[in-house]
């Protein structure tokens, strides 16, 4: 199995397949998820003679369950440590999620002053900060959240397998076409990782507010966006932030969901590939 270990002692899984030679797309996953979450994205892009590497967050799939570092800063450092590691040169990172957010500070924090990043991606994407503030008004509110808390502390398995099975992937929604295969999958991924990283995680990608960060990008960034996502309204995301990159593109798929990666790939992929080549 393939790991390396950070400056703080953490064991971190990752994947890396394809051409040494090949330009390397780096794949960060939601929550609760693992690298398993983008396996149509990892076998469409090696297909293309990409070099294609997802590693598994600290806490989360077979990564090492510690106790602490389960924030923003930890998260980019610890991808840090990998790329290099790997020695990724002319990357492009692409995020889903909470892993949208570990992108946008990784790429901000470490991936320019480096020069190992070509281009990001952030799909789903919780920034510029999803908690309701004084400065974010119209943002999610802090009830919410402290509802996912109660509701993983107090029974995890169903309350994973409730957001499988329902909003994450729009299968709540009428003539909605439901894989209980898709849904399972995503309920293996969630249980593998730890209740601790899980818990702290909802802290690290609701209340991060990643403004600064979308400023200091300069790479091209694609922000794409299912304007029927029920996990990370696109009102209070994606149209936000394409207004704070200074290279931002954003593209709006009607009606899909927040999981469209798995669901719609047959659409994500082509139009991801069109990014990367330009």
């Amino acid at each position: 199995m393939s790991t390396i270990t950070t400056k703080d002692g953490v064991e971190i899984f990752y994947k890396d397949w394809g051409p040494r030679d090949g330009q390397p797309l780096v794949f960060h996953h939601g929550w609760p998820l693992s690298a398993d979450d983008w396996d149509a994205q990892l076998l469409y892009f090696l297909g293309k003679g990409y070099r294609v590497v997802a590693h598994d967050r600290r806490g989360h799939g077979r990564s090492a369950q510690v106790s602490d570092g389960h924030d923003m800063d930890h998260y980019a450092a610890d991808i840090a440590s990998v790329v290099e590691h790997l020695d990724l040169r002319n990357a492009v990172h692409i995020g889903h999620s909470t892993g949208g957010g570990e992108v946008t500070r990784y790429v901000a924090r470490h991936g320019q002053p480096s020069g190992r990043v070509a281009k990001a991606v952030l799909i789903g994407a919780v920034p510029p900060i999803m908690l309701k503030t004084a400065a974010n008004p119209d943002g999610t509110p802090i009830e919410v959240f402290d509802g996912f808390r109660q509701q993983l502390a107090a029974n995890r398995a169903g309350f994973y397998l409730d957001i499988a099975s329902g909003p994450f992937y729009g299968f709540n929604r009428p003539g909605a076409h439901v894989s209980q295969a898709v849904a399972q999958n995503w309920w293996r991924q969630g249980m593998m990782g730890g209740a601790k990283a899980h818990y702290d995680g909802i802290k690290a990608f609701s209340e991060t507010d990643f403004t600064q960060d979308l400023k200091a990008i300069e790479v091209p960034t694609l922000v794409m966006h299912g304007d029927d996502d029920q996990i990370v309204p696109i009102a209070d995301s994606a149209l936000l932030s394409v207004k704070l990159l200074k290279k931002g593109t954003l593209k709006v798929y009607e009606k899909l969901p927040h999981g469209m990666c798995t669901t719609h790939a047959d659409i994500v992929n082509p139009d991801l590939l069109a990014f990367i080549k330009a």
